[in-house]
């Protein structure tokens, strides 16, 4: 222990730094990745967004509402 480690109270660990080095490869494989998720979630977004979009291009077509209007009488339709 040092005099200003000793004067100030604070004792430095070599305990844990021995063990941020020695853990195991899934440990740090797992902190490397911190803002994966982040990013994950903003590609999902963007992809349903654009999915979104063309859908509703598609839907905007004249032979796509008339195969939906014709599904939707079929169904609301009595026998």
């Amino acid at each position: 222990m040092s005099k200003n480690e000793a004067q100030t109270g604070q004792v430095r660990s070599d305990a844990a730094t021995k063990t941020q080095v020695a853990a195991p490869r899934s440990v740090r494989a797992h902190l490397d990745d911190a803002g994966m998720a982040t990013a994950e979630y903003a590609i999902a977004t963007l992809a349903a967004c654009g999915f979104a979009g063309l859908l509703v291009t598609i839907l905007r077509g004249e032979q796509v509402r008339g195969l939906l209007m014709g599904i939707v009488e079929r169904a609301l339709s009595v026998g």
